[in-house]
């Protein structure tokens, strides 16, 4: 089967899961062809392996002649392929442009090319023209798409409603780790960092306005008050630097950005905690990586995160911190609540039995999230599907 892959700028969870699947559909035999932007390839490296790469300039925001550009390169490239599966919902709404021709009336698209897939990976979070601009982008991924995959049940009502023929749910998992750290690299990074016997906080992610990263430095405020304070360590890069910098010296907050890091797993196992404050996610690879390493786990509820923690409903207009039965791998809290992240984390870190608790919980957690294998696997049965349909036809 020839399997093309189509994705925009990435600078972390996407790009891994793309070179994931690729590599993973290269070893069973299909013919990869990964289409993206040249930094793309440059940092995740999908070529190789049976994976082929062609240079698409799909970028982040919508350029009308950049836009028509890259459909006409897509068409050319996506022409000969079985089934073309896009990551993203601009990779999405392009490749429904060049994958069909477009008839009469807005947004109407005629399934004229190989069948679609597309993933969606994030959530509009935007407001104004932007939210407008994506609305439509939306549209055309719902009437345009054969299959649409969403990370979150909230991303896959949003299809739904949108009248998309065919939605399911993504799986999206962390790569799978080499090897746990020791207690040696444990110690090592905590020394490094100069923590000694402060608690230490550890929040990774992008520093972009999704990851919630200004309500962690209100709850670090609160913190600073606690004997010992606690370190928070934020790793990552992105536009909100210089911003956080700012703040953080101003206000004299016990927080220390680390930038972009190789050895995440290891500043895990080296926190007391780690803390996902985000206003939204989907499958966040991060939340995996921290059950996986057994860590205590404060996070907001949203998107896919109560899932992937094992969390059930909550009665509605719920308020403050919401901890539910032992087996849930992580304390949730509502979104923009710097009072109810601080109030929660503060919990952890005096409650040492809580913290083992919840350690133990999501290391059992962990266990039971799907695999590399098992995306592949669900890929490689939606393409046989979606194949085998469009040769009926």
């Amino acid at each position: 089967m020839r399997v093309a892959l189509v994705l925009g700028t990435s600078a972390g969870g996407v790009g891994r899961h793309v070179r994931s699947v690729a590599s993973g559909l290269a070893a069973r035999g299909a013919r990869v062809l990964v289409c993206g932007p040249a930094p793309t390839e440059e940092l995740f490296g999908f070529a190789g392996g049976g994976v082929r790469f062609a240079e698409v300039d799909l970028g982040d925001r919508p350029r009308p002649v950049s836009d028509a550009r890259a459909v006409a390169r897509l068409r050319a490239l996506l022409r000969d392929a079985d089934v073309v599966h896009a990551h993203g919902l601009r990779a999405g709404a392009l490749a429904a442009a060049a994958c069909a021709r477009v008839a009469p009336g807005p947004l109407r698209l005629s399934r004229g090319g190989p069948p679609l897939v597309v993933t969606l990976h994030n959530a509009v979070i935007a407001g104004g023209r932007t939210a407008a601009v994506y609305g439509a982008l939306e549209r055309v991924v719902a009437r345009g798409a054969s299959r649409v995959l969403g990370v979150s049940p909230d991303l896959e009502e949003r299809m739904r409603a949108l009248g998309a023929r065919s939605v399911g749910h993504a799986i999206v998992p962390a790569p799978a780790p080499r090897a746990q750290p020791g207690p040696a690299a444990r110690a090592g990074l905590r020394a490094e960092l100069g923590v000694g016997d402060r608690p230490l906080i550890i929040t990774v992610g992008r520093l972009a306005e999704q990851k919630g990263l200004p309500v962690l430095l209100d709850a670090a405020r609160g913190w600073a008050a606690r004997t010992p304070a606690p370190l928070v360590a934020i790793v990552g890069d992105g536009p909100l630097e210089d911003g956080l910098r700012a703040r953080i010296t101003a206000e004299d907050l016990p927080v220390r950005l680390l930038g972009r890091r190789r050895d995440v797993p290891a500043l895990l196992a080296a926190a007391d905690v780690a803390v996902v404050p985000s206003v939204w996610e989907g499958q966040p690879l991060v939340v995996q990586e921290i059950l996986r390493a057994g860590r205590p786990l404060v996070a907001t509820r949203v998107g896919g995160i109560p899932d992937m923690v094992g969390a059930g409903e909550r009665p509605p207009g719920g308020a403050g911190l919401l901890h539910g039965p032992e087996s849930e791998a992580a304390l949730l809290v509502p979104a923009g609540d710097a009072g109810a992240l601080e109030r929660a984390v503060s919990r952890v870190l005096d409650d040492p039995a809580l913290a083992v608790r919840l350690g133990a919980a999501a290391a059992q957690r962990a266990a039971t999230l799907p695999g590399e294998g098992d995306a592949v696997e669900q890929l490689a049965g939606v393409y046989v599907e979606l194949g085998s349909a469009r040769r009926r036809r």
